[in-house]
Formats: C-alpha cells, sequence, structure tokens
C-alpha cells in the first residue's frame, strides 16, 4: 500500500471534519433552512476578507470571478493594467480581449515582483485605465507582488481601481481588504479554503460598485450587481443555482478558520513557509522567487535531474503529489504547498519525499538535509518542557 499525500498549491487536502459536514443530506436551496446557512457563512467569510462590504459566492472556479472582475467593471473599448508575472498574471490579458477590453501591460520577469515605479509609470501614460489587475501570490513563480502599494496608487484615482486575485492569498496572509484600499479581492474554494473546485468568492469596494453601474460588459451569469441583491441579508441566497454542497463545507471552513483564530492561521503558514524553504535551501535547490509567496515554494531541481519524471515519480510512485512548473517552468522546478490543511509534519512528509526521489535520481543529495533544516525552523513551534 501507498498512502496518497495531497500536497500541490490547489487543489488542496480537504478536512475530515468538512469531509464529514458535506455528506450530510442535501438540503434545498430555495429554503429559509439554507438561507441561513449561508448568511452565517456569509458573514464568517467577510471576516476573513476583512470588508465591511459584500462578500459574494459564486458557482464556477476562481477564473469566473477573475472574468466577472473585468466585466463588471468595463465597457468595450475600455482598458485596463495588467500585471503578467506569470500564468496566472497571463490570464487577465487573456480574458479581456474577449470583451473587447483593452489591455496595457506590465511585463515582469518569472519569479520577480512587480516594481512599484513601473505601475505608476503605466498609470501615468494611461490615465484612462479602469484598473491595474494584479496576482496577490503569483501562484505559478510562488512570488508575492505588493498590492498595497499598488491600492495606495489607485486611491487617488476616481475612476480606476485595484484587483487582486487572492485565490492564493486570501486566508494565508494577512490582507485587509478594507484597510489597504482594495477595491476586488477574489479567492476560490480549492486553496485555503481547504475545499474540492468550484466555488470562488468575490468582494467589491464602493468605489468598484460605483463604476460597475455604467459598464456594458457584465451579461448573464456574471452581473455581479444580481447576485449583490440576492444574497444581501434579507433575500441570503444566490441569483442562480448554488453549489450547496460547497457552501455547507465552506461554512465548517470558516468555523475552522476562525476557531483557530485568524492570527493564528497567518502564523502558521508563514512558519510553514519558512521551514519549507530552508529545507530545500539545505538540498542545494535555489528558490524561483526573490519576494516568495507564503502559500508555496518554488525551486529549481538539481542540474541533471529531468523535472516532470521526478514529479511524475514523486505522485505515482511515491505518492507525494507536488505541482509542477508551468510555461518555460516546465521541467525545471517543483512548487511545495503549504496552505489550508496543512501543518507541520506535512513539511517533513514533503521535504522527506524530495530527498528520497532525488536520490533515486542520482542527484548528490544527503538524506535529512532538508528535514533536519525544516525541524530547526518547525521546533520552535513547541515549548520547551
Amino acid at each position: 500500500m501507498i498512502k496518497q499525500y495531497l500536497l500541490s498549491p490547489g487543489p488542496t487536502m480537504v478536512p475530515e471534519r468538512v469531509l464529514l459536514r458535506m455528506a450530510h443530506p442535501m438540503i434545498h436551496h430555495r429554503t429559509p433552512q439554507f438561507s441561513a446557512l449561508f448568511a452565517e457563512t456569509k458573514q464568517m467569510l467577510e471576516q476573513v476578507f476583512q470588508t465591511d462590504n459584500d462578500a459574494l459566492m459564486l458557482t464556477c472556479s476562481g477564473t469566473g470571478a477573475m472574468e466577472a472582475s473585468i466585466t463588471n467593471l468595463c465597457s468595450p473599448g475600455d482598458t485596463i493594467i495588467v500585471v503578467n508575472g506569470g500564468k496566472f498574471g497571463e490570464r487577465w490579458s487573456k480574458i479581456a480581449p474577449t470583451h473587447g477590453v483593452g489591455v496595457v501591460e506590465i511585463t515582469v520577469e518569472w519569479g520577480q515582483p512587480v516594481a512599484i515605479a513601473d505601475v505608476q509609470a503605466a498609470l501615468a501614460a494611461n490615465p484612462e485605465v479602469k484598473g491595474v489587475f494584479v496576482q496577490a501570490s503569483e501562484t505559478s513563480t510562488t512570488t508575492e507582488h505588493p498590492i498595497r502599494q499598488i491600492a495606495a496608487l489607485t486611491a487617488e484615482m476616481p475612476s480606476c481601481v485595484t484587483v487582486v486575485d487572492a485565490i492564493t492569498a486570501l486566508g494565508v496572509i494577512d490582507m485587509p481588504m478594507d484597510d489597504w484600499g482594495l477595491d476586488v479581492v477574489i479567492s476560490g474554494s480549492q486553496k485555503a479554503f481547504m475545499l474540492p473546485p468550484g466555488l470562488a468568492m468575490i468582494a467589491c469596494s464602493e468605489k468598484y460598485w460605483r463604476l460597475s453601474a455604467s459598464a456594458s460588459c457584465k451579461g448573464f451569469y456574471f452581473d455581479l450587481a444580481t447576485e449583490r441583491k440576492s444574497q444581501r441579508k434579507g433575500k441570503d441566497t444566490t441569483a442562480w443555482t448554488p453549489a450547496a454542497s460547497l457552501i455547507t463545507g465552506l461554512n465548517e471552513v470558516l468555523k475552522m478558520m476562525l476557531e483557530e483564530g485568524m492570527e493564528q492561521v497567518y502564523a502558521r503558514h508563514l512558519l510553514l513557509a519558512e521551514a519549507t524553504r530552508a529545507g530545500v535551501s539545505a538540498l542545494g535547490m535555489k528558490l524561483i522567487s526573490s519576494a516568495p509567496s507564503v502559500s508555496a515554494t518554488g525551486a529549481f531541481v538539481p542540474d541533471g535531474v529531468d523535472g516532470k519524471a521526478l514529479f511524475a515519480f514523486l505522485r505515482d510512485t511515491m505518492g507525494v503529489t507536488f505541482a509542477g512548473g508551468q510555461g518555460h517552468l516546465q521541467g525545471r522546478v517543483l512548487r511545495i504547498a503549504h496552505l489550508g490543511y496543512y501543518d507541520l509534519f506535512d513539511v517533513i512528509i514533503a521535504l522527506s519525499a524530495i530527498e528520497m526521489a532525488l536520490d533515486r535520481f542520482g542527484a548528490p543529495v544527503t538524506l535529512g538535509a532538508g528535514v533536519a533544516a525544516a525541524q530547526a525552523v518547525l521546533v520552535n513551534r513547541f515549548p520547551r518542557v
């Protein structure tokens, strides 16, 4: 028997407590019982977003919410600025033109955060843009972008907003939406929210809602104003058929997060990130990013090792699933998650598996070196006796 470990940055592991809750008998989504569940879930979700605005639940992947953030802001002929530093930054640039929206792209070297000076220059050269679209955590390169500083730039512009894909950041790092002036924050169910894929969450500022009123790209299903009207207190439901089981699971997830305490959630994720970085560095694996994310660690495989084969060996022979590289990083890197239902000994399993796999591929690795480096970080979680 080979036990399976899911250690990718999405989908992530689902807690047993959540699986059991989702296994409860189905209830109808147009009933007072579901509305009570929905209202409670929405209230807890807004605590995690750290916003006084509505956090909406959409039955789609995170990409659906990304598209909605563009279509509910823009009309054909409008222009947006996109920070493209990886596969998910690139996605903004692919979505916008399908709705007749122009893109001014700030191209960033993979593994580097966007320079604020470059955002300032793009805004100065294109004062008519409707928004700056950026990832909080670019999952393909495991890089964090300076979203707070970007939001400070657009805060001074009455017709321009900051839109943040926080799909692998919300619930991982402390990013208070209202305090930082983030106009749109997007997340998805299969990351830090510890659920199967299929549910997206989005919250929007009053500034965004004001600009949205004149947008003509919004379409039918992804009309956020329609969703907002249905999901507000008093109606407490979705405009269209919801992912009822996922919302039920989200209710349980949010209770788990708030029981742990959000400060503790952020501290746990940071500790795991620091331990993982220490571990892979001790194995001689160079980090992809100069501004590494707290949600996942990306590192180059040693010279002479086929990264695609290594990834497949870990998954199919050892039972440990990570993520490989995307785009030009395919076959060159491993991405190790540490978000959501993830704790200290998951880091040890991850590093131990990588060490043994590298050994089998003939890489010059000292078994136990990465684990020991991680342990030196993780042991501080426990009190001395």
